[in-house]
């Protein structure tokens, strides 16, 4: 017989227009079963039931990260973290101190630098690193995970020397010379992503536990994740052996599209623990980086305009073929031209549909594409991403990091910048995530930058471009229903209603009748996930 628990001393915020709040919840198994008040709900039980107190809790429907690296967060919680360092000088004790710690012959790994908050922000390079690292190789990718600084060591690992071509999508940055510097932009640094990504970094299944409790600790009940097929394989050992206490809604990297296909696998296959995601694809790089593709120069004099990681062609072929086998497409796109593009070949699927085998659990029809990211549009963009149903995988915190890049390297330009509101106006349905580790994971950090468009110092007065600031509900909603519409989940979870599958999380205040300024810093008592409480403070 499934196990029955009636969750009570809280208030539960359900997002359920029919029932909007509750003072109790049923469940029997993993699923809810009926809600209302503590009397009505023991006649709906039979049998043996446990009672789970909630210490007073708001509770609302468990929050899902619909962008996240959960392999790449779990390998930097021991690695190095260069996050917040003043200048390079700085940056440069820390890889000492923590290079002493490494074996000789070893990796250094973490990083997060960014040398656009540095005093001086100029690129370090490979002979800064040398000059620390003791002959052990480094890689260490910036702070938004588009440009990796490696020293010597590194460079001769992977073969890359002055003779080196730029690779398409990528480039090498050399000094006067023609010597590379050590910068490695975009796919520049693949081969070393790889090394990265290895086992020389540690055992996966081990630092996915640890990310795995950290994660429920800030009340995330299930998370999209964006890391490769070596995550996949770990959180198959974990639901396998009833470790894995997050959904997970796994992604395909672009470089395992093929074999995806060849093994039958389509968006939505699984069970409600771990299912298979869309296919990643790239179109250009980041701001911080200066790689996100824009339709006019960054300021420099120099023509920059970013980086078009896949070339249109290919990315529209790779979409077609994508969707041909059941699989879904999500697009990483940051400047209004990468933005354009995506949804260019978004609705060249739309306008040329392909045919498609009868029976398919994932035919094109119900596949939702999205756009990660799509910081910058241009205006009229915003209602064709809405027209052709393309989902708006968004990241409130970017927004609030980006707002001294944004306001100088996009000033003057006619563009929509993380246009949540604008997006909703049109219809659009946003879902929110984090991608963390390039930002904290916590949930409350991304719906008070939400709805404040502030920092955490609660910058700059009133919010940037307040115009575009959500409502509490508006921001909730895109980390709960948003979340599952866009994986194709809203009939199992995003809401808490009868039928629903039992996740929720309970915050220690009420973040609808908070002042918003107090909406960071609201903390969780405890996750539910599968009616069962995965994580409580202070136990």
């Amino acid at each position: 017989m499934l196990e029955q628990r009636i969750f009570v001393n809280a208030r539960f915020h359900t997002l359920w227009a029919h029932q909007p709040e509750a003072e109790a919840v049923l469940t029997r198994g993993e699923r809810i079963v009926a809600m209302g008040s503590r009397a009505e709900l023991a006649a709906h039980s039979t049998g043996a039931i446990e009672t789970v107190d909630l210490d007073g809790a708001t509770v609302i429907p468990g929050l899902t990260d619909a962008h996240i690296h959960t392999a790449n967060f779990a390998r930097e919680i021991a690695a190095l973290d260069l996050r917040g360092t003043p200048d390079l000088a700085d940056a440069l004790e820390r890889v000492r101190i923590y290079s002493e710690g490494v074996p000789t012959g070893a990796w250094v790994f973490g990083g997060r630098w960014d040398f656009n908050a540095w005093a001086v922000p100029v690129q370090p390079s490979r002979h800064d690193l040398d000059a620390v690292t003791g002959g052990r190789p480094a890689a260490l990718p910036s702070i938004d995970g588009h440009t990796i600084w490696a020293n010597s060591a590194a460079l001769a690992a992977v073969g890359i020397d002055a003779s080196t071509p730029n690779p398409v999508g990528g480039e090498i940055v050399r000094d006067a010379h023609g010597e590379p510097t050590g910068i490695l932009r975009e796919t520049a640094g693949d081969r070393l992503v790889d090394i990265m990504h290895s086992a020389e970094a540690g055992d996966l299944a081990s630092q996915l536990l640890e990310a795995q409790r950290r994660l429920l600790a800030v009340g995330l009940t299930g998370v999209h994740d964006f890391d490769g097929e070596d995550a996949l394989v770990a959180y198959r050992g974990l639901r396998n052996t009833g470790l894995l206490d997050l959904r997970v809604h796994k992604a395909i990297p672009v470089t395992a599209l093929d074999q995806a296909i060849d093994e039958g696998r389509c968006t939505g296959d699984g069970d409600a623990w771990l299912r298979t995601g869309p296919v990643k694809l790239f179109s250009d790089g980041a701001l911080g980086s200066h790689s996100c593709h824009m339709s006019a120069p960054f300021p420099g004099g120099d023509g920059n305009t970013g980086i078009e990681v896949m070339p249109y062609g290919e990315l529209r072929e790779l979409v077609r073929r994508a969707a041909g086998a059941g699989i879904g497409v999500a697009t990483h796109a940051i400047g209004d031209r990468a933005n354009e593009l995506v949804l260019d070949a978004y609705s060249d699927l739309a306008t040329n549909p392909l045919d498609q085998p009868a029976g398919m659990s994932g035919t094109p029809s119900r596949l939702r594409h999205r756009i990660e990211h799509a910081q910058h549009l241009r205006p009229g963009d915003i209602a064709r991403m809405a027209g052709l149903g393309v989902v708006p995988s968004m990241q409130p915190t970017h927004c609030t990091t980006d707002i001294p890049l944004a306001s100088t390297l996009l000033a003057g330009r006619e563009l929509a910048s993380y246009a949540w509101r604008s997006l909703l106006a049109a219809g659009a349905v946003p879902a929110f995530g984090s991608d963390a580790p390039v930002e904290h994971p916590d949930p409350m950090h991304g719906i008070h930058a939400a709805v404040t468009r502030q920092n955490g110092s609660h910058e700059p007065d009133g919010g940037w471009q307040p115009g575009e600031c959500l409502t509490v509900t508006e921001a909730i909603s895109a980390f709960t229903a948003g979340a599952a519409y866009a994986s194709g989940e809203e009939a199992h979870k995003g809401r808490l209603r009868p039928g629903m599958l039992a996740d929720f999380t309970a915050l220690a205040a009420d973040p609808f009748t908070a002042a918003a300024s107090e909406l960071r810093d609201i903390s969780v008592l405890s996750t539910t996930v599968g009616g069962v409480v995965r994580y409580r403070r202070n136990q």
